[in-house]
């Protein structure tokens, strides 16, 4: 990775927003994306006892894609017609597969709802790393396609090789750089994964 180039990029943010993500003149982004006010919608409803409730999960689901500014407005009702439209035992292994990736076995979740939207052909990155990275916003992180491919091209990310269909493989070696890359910037620009990845996507050359 390239280090120069986010020390560069840092600088360059600090500049015009000499207080990162607190400066003023970031407040009317910060209100688009509300991104602490998800979080805290998302850590209620899909908290580990609420999967008592399946039915529940499934409409909160949807409401957490639908007020995502992270999620296409084109990927939103497809999303919640394909909740709506799956099978009981196709609901079972979702909802199954949201608590794994939420409480426990992180990877066979991963796996089991990518399963399910591919036979939708909703195999989108969008709709699969929106909810974990509210849920664990200093942990786990959004991948916006062109986002990601910028990120990866512009930062030298090595061992990465970005691909349209999501795969766990890519999740977690994408993670883990954008995680290490935190590490090197002022905190000001990385309270949160989705701040911080804000933060590149702004100091790409061409804008994603």
């Amino acid at each position: 990775m390239n280090l120069e180039k986010l020390q560069i990029a840092q600088q360059d943010f600090l500049r015009v927003y000499p207080q990162g993500f607190q400066d003023p003149k970031m407040a009317e982004l910060a209100k688009k994306h509300q991104v602490d006010k998800m979080t805290d919608f998302v850590l209620d409803v899909f908290s580990r006892d609420q999967f008592n409730i399946p039915e529940r999960i499934l409409e909160n689901w949807a409401k957490a894609v639908s007020r995502s500014s992270m999620v296409s407005m084109f990927e939103k009702p497809k999303f919640k017609n394909m909740l709506h439209d799956l099978s009981a035992h196709e609901k079972e292994l979702m909802i199954n597969g949201l608590y794994e990736l939420l409480h426990g076995d992180a990877k066979a979740g991963f796996n089991a709802q990518l399963d399910i939207l591919k036979q939708y052909k909703l195999a989108k990155w969008s709709l699969i790393s929106a909810v974990p990275a509210y849920f664990k916003p200093q942990q786990e992180v959004f991948i916006k396609p062109t986002t990601a491919k910028g990120v990866i091209k512009y930062f030298e990310l090595p061992n990465l090789i970005y691909k349209p269909t999501p795969s766990w493989d890519f999740y977690c070696e994408y993670r883990k750089q954008i995680l290490a890359l935190m590490n090197f910037v002022d905190k000001q620009l990385a309270p949160n994964t989705a701040a911080f990845c804000g933060f590149l996507m702004m100091s790409l050359p061409n804008k994603s």
